[in-house]
């Protein structure tokens, strides 16, 4: 992993119930790199879901980073507040004939990319370009066919391979299809959404869960289009269930009031995620400030986890 250097980083979680503790080990490692380098750490709420994102969630994330000692600076931003912004980048691609109406169902992209001798798909969520090249009367005639349905707008990609370097990951490439930047209900994707929010805060490091490392190249190649910095990233693993598979609500107690209910305290379930992290031994309780230097420590002799860890529960 590359040197510690001062940088803006980010925590950025949709506030559609109570952070768990993969949740918390994200943004602890997140503020920690944010912190080790003296840079500034942020929080955005990914709300543009009016149908699961509430105001009760939010303040009791909120709540919970700053009862395991997270701060931040600034002013939390909220998704929601920011439309404009990502109309206005959907315009400019739009400017520039990057941008075309799609008007396929989730089924039928499904279909299409599944080869005619029956073998195994593209990449989950690759576009084959169906929409891409229509006529106004096809178009038309699709609008139509779909019920009146709205169309998705999809970026016009060059479908080349895209190659990021991550800080635990090293090299990661990928072809970049052509992605959605607004969904069929109106509301920007989450790609445009993050990409611009970065852009605009100023992000120049993201750290989060590497279940996103995947739609990476795609959010590097549109930041490009956009004239945006690129980007450094960290993508850690997951936490997983004692039944090795993704850690949810029927793994017990994973949140911080249920561990909290079980009689733990705040600095106790952040000392269980340093020592998840190897920061610590099991039932050491490091300061923060402790942890800021074992953090530059440990990303210095690339020896963070490269391993999901295994919630006990």
């Amino acid at each position: 992993m590359a040197p510690l250097v001062m940088a803006t980083g980010r925590f950025a979680p949709s506030p559609t119930g109570d952070l768990h503790v993969g949740n918390l080990r994200t943004a602890l490692v997140a503020w920690l790199a944010a912190r080790a380098g003296g840079g500034r750490f942020l929080v955005r709420m990914e709300d543009l879901d009016p149908m699961v994102a509430r105001a009760e969630f939010e303040a009791q994330q909120l709540h919970d980073l700053a009862a395991i000692g997270l701060d931040w600076d600034g002013e939390v931003v909220n998704q929601s507040s920011r439309m404009e912004l990502y109309q206005a980048a959907i315009s400019s691609l739009d400017a520039r004939g990057l941008v075309y109406p799609c008007f396929c169902s989730r089924k039928e992209i499904q279909d299409a990319v599944r080869a005619p001798n029956g073998s195994a798909p593209s990449p989950e969520g690759a576009y084959p370009g169906t929409c891409a090249d229509l006529s106004t009367l096809q178009r038309s005639q699709r609008a139509r066919s779909g019920g009146g349905r709205p169309a998705a707008l999809r970026l016009r990609s060059s479908g080349e391979v895209v190659t990021v370097t991550d800080g635990l990951h090293g090299q990661y490439s990928a072809v970049v299809d052509d992605l959605v930047l607004r969904r069929h209900d109106g509301m920007p994707a989450y790609n445009l959404a993050v990409v611009v929010d970065d852009g605009d805060q100023g992000v120049q490091q993201v750290v989060r869960a590497d279940d996103l490392l995947a739609s990476t190249p795609r959010q590097a190649y549109l930041a490009g289009l956009l004239g945006l910095p690129p980007m450094s990233y960290l993508h850690i693993p997951l936490v997983l269930g004692p039944m090795g598979q993704r850690l949810a609500k029927r793994d017990g107690a994973i949140t911080l009031a249920d561990r909290l209910m079980l009689g733990e305290s705040a600095v106790d379930v952040r000392s269980a995620l340093a020592a998840s992290l190897g920061m610590c031994a099991p039932g050491e309780r490091p300061t923060l400030s402790e942890l800021v230097a074992t953090f530059s420590v440990m990303v210095d002799a690339g020896t963070l986890p490269r391993t999901p860890w295994v919630f006990p529960g």
